[in-house]
């Protein structure tokens, strides 16, 4: 049997690189359809393991990622929490659907994120009201499969 503490590394590690995926530079034509990484990676591990991945790593996460992608300071964190409660609110339900329901289930909880920065953009002034960046949604439940069969292997790894 593995420790706690190891397989925290485990969840900590899967955080970091996909923090590193969202700043890899992508082509312009690309860039509107880079999936939500940290979105997906935290909405897994709210799914399969809410014990130790809650709303204040989710929080972390967030300001992280205001800060690298230089967003309003919260706006990130705000919008990850949100996906993260409903998350693990309704975590035993979703983790025994099968696939194509688990990815409209995220498809949803995407758009929710999406949204709450988006209306995070437009109360401050700084909105891009193109509909460019709703094709990060469709890319993030598109990847959803290879995101939880990779998870899934380093969770049962460690």
């Amino acid at each position: 049997m593995t420790s706690p503490r190891r397989k925290g590394w485990t969840a900590a590690l899967s955080l970091v690189v996909a923090l590193a995926l969202t700043i890899v530079p992508l082509p312009a034509a690309a860039e509107p359809f880079r999936p939500d990484f940290a979105a997906l990676v935290l909405l897994y591990w709210a799914l399969y393991w809410p014990q130790r991945v809650g709303l204040g790593v989710a929080f972390v996460v967030g300001l992280v990622l205001d800060t690298l992608k230089g967003a309003v300071l919260g706006q990130h964190a705000l919008a990850l929490c949100i996906i993260m409660y409903i998350a693990m609110r309704f975590h035993l339900r979703i983790r025994v659907f099968p696939l194509g329901q688990q990815m409209l289930t995220i498809l949803m909880l995407l758009v929710v994120y999406q949204f709450v920065l988006f209306w995070i953009d437009g109360v401050v002034g700084t909105g891009d009201i193109s509909l460019y960046r709703w094709g990060a949604v469709l890319t993030g439940t598109l990847m959803w499969p290879i995101a939880t069969r990779v998870l899934r292997r380093l969770r049962l790894a460690s």
